[in-house]
C-alpha cells in the first residue's frame, strides 16, 4: 500500500486546534501557523491516529461483527442465538444481510459498511434471530422487535435504499 497522501494548510486565524479530514484519498491537516515543524509532526501522526481509529470503529472487521452479535444475542436474546460466524460480504447487493440457520452462520452486505453502528446492529440482530426462527412470522418480529431502535433502523435503511435506488427493499 503507497505512503498517505497528506496536505498541510496553515491558518493565520487558527491558533489552538489541530482537525483533519479525509478528502477522497488524501488527508487534509489543518494546523495554526505558528505551530513548529517538531509539533506540526506530533500533531500529523496524531490526527492520522485518531481518522484511522474512527474509521476502525466505522468498518468493523468479521472479528468484531461477531463480538457484536454475541453481545447483542447476550442483550435481548438471553444469548440464545450463539452464530459460529458473523462476516461481511461483497455478493449481496439486494439484501442487507442473511443466515444460514443449520451452520450458525450470518452474512453482511458490505453495503452496511460506515453506516451508524445502531443499524449495523438491527441488520446483525435481524439475523440472529433468524437463527431462532427461520421464518418472517409474529414470533419472529417480537424478537427482532425487543432491539430499540429496530424501526428507526428499519426506516433508515429504506430511506437509504429510496434514496440510492429509487425502490424500498426488504
Amino acid at each position: 500500500m503507497p505512503p498517505e497522501s497528506v496536505e498541510v494548510r496553515r491558518s493565520a486565524r487558527r491558533r489552538r486546534t489541530v482537525s483533519a479530514y479525509r478528502d477522497g484519498d488524501k488527508t487534509i491537516v489543518l494546523l495554526p501557523a505558528g505551530l513548529s515543524e517538531a509539533d506540526e509532526e506530533h500533531w500529523i501522526r496524531r490526527m492520522l491516529d485518531r481518522l484511522a481509529a474512527k474509521e476502525q470503529r466505522r468498518r468493523p472487521s468479521d472479528d468484531d461483527l461477531l463480538d457484536r452479535a454475541l453481545e447483542l444475542s447476550a442483550r435481548y436474546l438471553d444469548g440464545k442465538a450463539t452464530p459460529v460466524s458473523v462476516r461481511w460480504v461483497d455478493n449481496q447487493r439486494h439484501r442487507w444481510g442473511s443466515c444460514t440457520p443449520d451452520h450458525g452462520t450470518i452474512r453482511i452486505s458490505s453495503r452496511l459498511r460506515g453506516m451508524p453502528s445502531w443499524v449495523v446492529d438491527y441488520v446483525i440482530m435481524h439475523e440472529l434471530v433468524h437463527l431462532l426462527v427461520p421464518h418472517h412470522g409474529p414470533e419472529f418480529w417480537a424478537l427482532v422487535e425487543r432491539y430499540p431502535r429496530a424501526e428507526r433502523a428499519r426506516g433508515f435503511l429504506e430511506g437509504f435504499s429510496m434514496a440510492a435506488n429509487g425502490l424500498a427493499e426488504d
